[in-house]
């Protein structure tokens, strides 16, 4: 197995960066391998206004009569939530709360997103849009939509 050289890994993660950031938000590049890229924008001249929803991760899946979406929405509550669909376009927004905190000082990790989010995803296959089941349980939202039956082959005549 061929092993990948350190620039290689580098532009690979500055792939993976820029799929995240817009090129405006990206770190500046450096000629010195051993000096750090400065940040585009210190964390305390960030704007809340111009922050982008995260994005709700999802799983599609079939079965032989229905189209399933499950999302992990744990802590969300389902008054916090906004399904619809659209055009065989599923939206699903919402808003994670924290909870308040008012006596924290400072943050020694914060990974967790909390915030609103969104997901918008077009279905793979055609849905009766006026047969659709939301269950949120459990953390997980699961929307199974009754999918359209179709002939496999339809014969076509030719004039």
């Amino acid at each position: 197995m061929a092993r990948r050289s350190r620039d290689e890994d580098l532009l690979m993660e500055d792939e993976l960066t820029a799929a995240f950031l817009g090129e405006d938000d990206m770190p500046m590049a450096t000629d010195d391998p051993g000096t750090a890229p400065q940040a585009a924008a210190p964390a305390d001249e960030w704007d809340e206004e111009d922050a982008v929803p995260g994005q709700l991760a999802v799983d599609v899946y079939e079965t032989k009569e229905k189209l399933v979406v499950k999302a992990r929405t744990a802590g969300v509550n389902k008054h916090d939530l906004d399904v619809s669909i659209s055009d065989n376009t599923l939206s699903i927004r919402g808003t994670l709360s924290a909870g308040t905190e008012d006596d924290v000082e400072n943050y020694f990790v914060q990974e967790c997103y909390w915030g609103e989010f969104s997901r918008s995803l077009a279905l793979p296959v055609p849905v009766k849009e006026d047969e659709i089941e939301a269950v949120l349980k459990d953390g997980v939202l699961t929307v199974s939509f009754t999918k359209v039956k179709q002939d496999t082959v339809k014969k076509i005549q030719v004039l």
